[in-house]
C-alpha cells in the first residue's frame, strides 16, 4: 500500500491545476478566518481566572479596583483666577463622562472655602491657598506651577473601557480654550498602559515589517544558486495567513506574545520551505521533474515532519506553564509550524509542477559564481563535519564546558516583571507617571482580601485594626492603610467601637458610595496598602513577608486572609516564572526523547538532543553575560530553543540515516548529511538572523531582548547542527546494528 506522502506526489504530478485551486481556496478561507481574530489583554493574559489567586484577583478587580487618571497642569501660575476657571470648566466637562466616578483637585478646594464659588480674584485664592492645611495640597498642588485633576473610574473599569475614557478627555482637553502658557497632559495608570499598549503594537508593526524586508534581502543573497529563489518567503506568508486564519476559525485569542511568536513562525517556516526547494533543486539536477517531484515528497515529507512534530513537542510543553500569555505562545507557535510545513510539503511541489522547474542553469556567469560559491561552501561543510567528527570526544567535552557553566549561573539570572521597565524610559506615560509619584506620592497599592461568615463582627475589626497598624509600623515599604475599620473610626471620633450594636450603628450612618471601596457584602472585605515605589522583586519580597505575617499574627477563626491585586500578581509571575521555565525545558527534553525513541527505535534518535541540551546552558550563559534577564517572553526561552535547534539536528540525523541506508559508510554519510542539510538550514538560519536582527534595535527592552535571544538561539542552533551533530553521530554510530560500518 502507498505512503501518503507517494499518495500526495502522484496528486500534485498527475493534477496540479485542482491541487492549486485547492490551495486558493483555502487560503481564502483563512483570509475570512483572521479577519475573526481579537486580541485578549489584561489580566487574563498574566493569570489563569481559574485558579483560586486568579479567581481572588478578577473579583477583586471586579468589585473594589478603581484606577484613577490624572490630568497634569503646568503653568506659570496655576492658581490665577484665569487659570483655576478654565480648569473649573474642564472639570465640568469631564464629570458628563461615562464611568467616572468623580472629578476633584485645586477647584474643588478653592470652592469648598470660598462657600462653593469661585473667587474674583488673584489676592483671594492666595489668601484661600495660604489658611488651607499643607497635607490637603500636598496630593494636588505641588507648586504654583503644578498641580493635579484626579478622574477616578468606576470600579470594575475594563482596560479597552479605560481607553475609551482616556481618550475622550484627551479630545474634551485638545477642543478646550487652553490659557496661553499652559500644557494639560492625561496621565496616570491608564493612559501609561494605553500608550504602551499603542506604542508596542506600533513598534511591532514596523519591526516585522522591517524583519520581513530584511529576510527577503537575505533569501535573495543566500539563496541565489536556486531558481524562483523568493518562493520561500511567500511559502512562509501563506503559513502565517494559515495560523491566523486557524486561530480566527477557532475562537483562540491572539494575546501581547503572539508578536513574539513571529520570528519563530517566519524562522522555521522558511527553513520547511528551503528544505522542500533546496531538495526539488538536486533532485532535478539529475533525474526528471516527476521522479524529482515524488522523490522530494517521499524523502524529504517525512524528515521534515518527524523535525516538525518534535519542534511541536517543544511548543506544547508550554502548555503547562502557569502563564496565559505563555501558553497562548505556544499554541499560536504549534499552529504556525503545522501550518507552514503544510504549506512548504503543498506548494513548493506544485508550483516545480505548473513552472515546469529545472536546474538552475550553471551557463550565465552570475549563476554559475552563485553556484561555484554554494559548492566551495558545501566543500568547507563536509571538512568541517570530518574535523569535529574525528576530534569527537574533544569537540563534545569543550562545547560542553560551557553548556555546565551556563546551567550553574542560570538560578542567578534576574527575573523582571515590571512593566515600568519594559518601555523606552523616554516614553512620555512612564515620564508623566513618575512625575505624578516624585510630587503627589505613591500610586501603588497592595489590596488584602479578608473574607468569612460576617466580617463586620468586633473580633474581625479589631484583628484587622492591628493587622493594618502592625504593617505600617514594621515595614518601610508600607506608607500607608485603610480599610472598612479606618471609616468606622472617621465615624466614630477615630475610636473603633467594642460592640456589634455600636458598629452596626455607625454602618448605617456611612454612606454606601464610601462603604462599597472596601466591602461587599457582608461576607469580604477589604484591606487598602499604600506602598512605596517598589520594583516587582522588591515588591514580591514585601508580599512574602506580608504573608508570614498574616500567619504570625493569626486571623480570626474562619477567616481567610490573602494578598491580591496587580501588584501581588506581578510579583507571583516572579516566581511562577521561576518554577515553570526550568520545568518546560526539562519536560520538552523528555517528551521528545520518547518522541525519538519511539519513532526510530534506536540509542541512535537520542543523537539531536544531545547538542540542543548545550545550546539552552550556552543561551543562559550568554544571557548572564549580555546583562539580560528573564521576562513572560525570554521565559520561554528554553522551550523554544527546543523547538527551533530540534528541527536541524534531526534533519541532519535524518539525512543521515538516508546515506546510511544507501550503503555509505559512517564518515561519508557524515559529510554527506551536513553538506546538503547544513547549507539547507544555513542559508534558512542566517536569513532568520538577518531578518530579525531588526527587533534587537526595538526601543522596548522586553522587545529588543526577546530579539537578541532569538537571534542567539537561531545561531546557536547552526553551530550545534553543523559543529556538533557530526561528533555526536560518530559517538553514537556504535550504537548501530542495522547499517554496516
Amino acid at each position: 500500500m502507498p505512503s501518503p506522502f507517494t499518495i500526495l506526489a502522484n496528486l500534485i504530478y498527475n493534477h496540479p491545476k485542482i491541487v492549486s485551486i485547492a490551495v486558493v481556496l483555502f487560503i481564502l478561507l483563512m483570509f475570512y478566518g483572521a479577519s475573526m481574530t481579537y486580541m485578549k489583554t489584561g489580566t487574563e493574559t498574566y493569570v489563569d481566572i481559574d485558579t483560586p489567586s486568579g479567581s481572588l484577583l478578577l473579583n477583586y478587580q471586579n468589585q473594589f479596583s478603581s484606577s484613577s487618571i490624572i490630568l497634569i497642569i503646568e503653568a506659570d501660575d496655576v492658581t490665577s483666577v484665569r487659570n483655576i476657571e478654565y480648569i473649573a470648566g474642564l472639570e465640568a466637562d469631564i464629570r458628563n463622562e461615562q464611568y467616572i466616578i468623580s472629578v476633584s483637585g485645586i477647584v474643588a478646594l478653592i470652592e469648598q472655602a470660598n462657600g462653593g464659588t469661585l473667587p474674583r480674584n488673584d489676592a483671594e485664592v492666595a489668601a484661600i491657598i495660604a489658611r488651607t492645611p499643607p497635607e490637603l495640597l500636598e496630593t494636588i498642588l505641588a507648586s504654583k506651577q503644578l498641580t493635579f485633576v484626579i478622574i477616578p473610574l468606576e470600579t470594575g473599569t475594563s482596560s479597552d473601557t479605560a481607553t475609551i475614557v482616556i481618550n475622550n478627555i484627551e479630545s474634551l482637553v485638545a477642543n478646550s480654550n487652553i490659557p496661553p502658557g499652559m500644557t494639560v497632559t492625561v496621565g496616570g495608570s491608564p493612559a501609561f498602559e494605553k500608550e504602551m499598549s499603542e506604542e508596542i503594537n506600533e513598534s511591532m508593526a514596523v519591526l516585522i515589517l522591517a524583519a520581513m524586508i530584511l529576510m527577503v534581502i537575505a533569501v535573495g543573497l543566500l539563496f541565489s544558486h536556486v531558481k524562483y529563489r523568493f518562493l520561500p518567503v511567500g511559502v512562509v506568508f501563506l503559513g502565517l495567513v494559515t495560523t491566523f486564519g486557524i486561530m480566527g476559525l477557532t475562537g483562540i485569542p491572539l494575546g501581547m506574545t503572539v508578536i513574539g511568536a513571529f520570528p519563530v513562525l517566519i524562522g522555521v517556516g522558511i527553513d520547511y520551505a528551503i528544505q522542500f526547494h533546496s531538495r526539488i533543486e538536486e533532485e532535478t539536477e539529475r533525474r526528471s521533474l516527476q521522479e524529482a517531484v515524488i522523490a522530494t515528497i517521499e524523502h524529504a515529507g517525512p524528515s521534515v515532519l518527524a523535525a516538525m512534530i518534535a519542534t511541536s513537542i517543544g511548543f506544547l510543553v508550554m502548555l503547562i506553564s502557569p502563564l496565559p500569555m505563555v501558553r497562548d505562545f505556544g499554541i499560536t507557535c504549534t499552529i504556525g509550524v503545522f501550518a507552514c510545513y503544510i504549506a512548504a510539503l503543498i506548494v513548493v511541489p506544485t508550483f516545480a509542477r505548473l513552472v515546469g522547474y529545472e536546474a538552475k542553469s550553471a551557463q550565465r556567469s552570475e549563476t554559475a559564481d552563485a553556484r561555484l560559491f554554494m559548492k566551495k561552501y558545501d566543500a568547507f561543510l563536509g571538512r568541517i563535519s570530518l574535523i569535529m567528527a574525528n576530534k569527537a570526544i574533544i569537540i563534545v567535552i569543550f562545547f560542553a564546558v560551557f553548556a555546565f557553566a551556563g546551567y550553574q549561573i542560570d538560578s542567578t539570572i534576574p527575573i523582571d516583571t515590571d512593566e515600568e521597565t519594559f518601555v523606552p524610559q523616554d516614553m512620555p506615560a512612564l515620564n508623566d507617571l513618575k512625575k505624578i509619584t516624585r510630587t503627589a506620592g505613591s500610586t501603588e497599592t497592595l489590596p488584602i482580601d479578608v473574607r468569612g461568615d460576617y466580617v463586620y463582627d468586633p473580633v474581625t475589626l479589631s484583628w484587622m485594626k492591628g493587622f493594618q497598624e502592625y504593617e505600617v509600623a514594621t515595614r518601610p515599604e508600607v506608607i500607608d492603610a485603610a480599610s472598612i475599620v479606618t471609616l468606622i473610626e472617621q465615624y466614630n471620633d477615630g475610636v473603633l467601637p467594642t460592640t456589634q450594636a455600636e458598629i452596626d450603628d455607625i454602618l448605617a450612618r456611612i454612606p454606601e458610595s464610601q462603604k462599597e471601596r472596601y466591602n461587599n457584602g457582608n461576607m469580604e472585605t477589604i484591606i487598602q496598602f499604600t506602598t512605596a515605589d517598589i520594583d516587582s522583586r522588591k515588591a514580591l519580597t514585601l508580599i512574602d513577608n506580608i504573608r508570614a505575617d498574616i500567619t504570625f499574627v493569626n486571623p480570626p477563626a474562619g477567616i481567610t486572609v490573602t494578598a491580591t491585586g496587580s501588584t501581588t500578581m506581578f510579583a507571583d509571575l516572579i516566581t511562577d516564572i521561576n518554577d515553570s521555565k526550568d520545568y518546560m525545558t526539562f519536560l520538552g527534553f523528555f517528551f521528545i526523547a520518547v518522541y525519538l525513541l519511539l519513532i526510530y527505535r534506536t540509542i541512535l534518535a537520542l543523537s539531536p538532543i544531545i547538542p540542543i541540551i548545550m545550546i539552552v546552558g550556552w543561551n543562559s550563559l550568554i544571557m548572564k553575560t549580555l546583562g539580560i534577564n528573564y521576562t513572560p517572553m525570554t521565559a520561554v526561552l528554553g522551550s523554544m530553543t527546543i523547538g527551533i535547534a530540534c528541527e536541524y539536528t534531526i534533519l541532519i540525523m535524518e539525512r543521515y540515516n538516508e546515506e546510511r541506508a544507501g550503503g555509505g559508510s559512517v564518515m561519508d554519510s557524515i559529510q554527506m548529511a551536513v553538506q546538503k542539510i547544513g547549507t539547507a538550514i544555513t542559508v534558512s538560519g542566517l536569513t532568520t538572523v538577518f531578518g530579525f536582527s531588526a527587533l534587537t534595535l526595538s526601543a522596548f527592552n522586553m522587545i529588543a531582548n526577546f530579539g537578541t535571544t532569538t537571534v542567539i538561539t537561531v545561531g546557536f542552533s547552526l553551530i550545534g547542527g553543523i559543529l556538533i551533530m557530526p561528533a555526536i553521530l560518530k559517538l553514537m554510530s556504535r550504537f548501530e546494528w542495522n547499517y554496516p560500518a
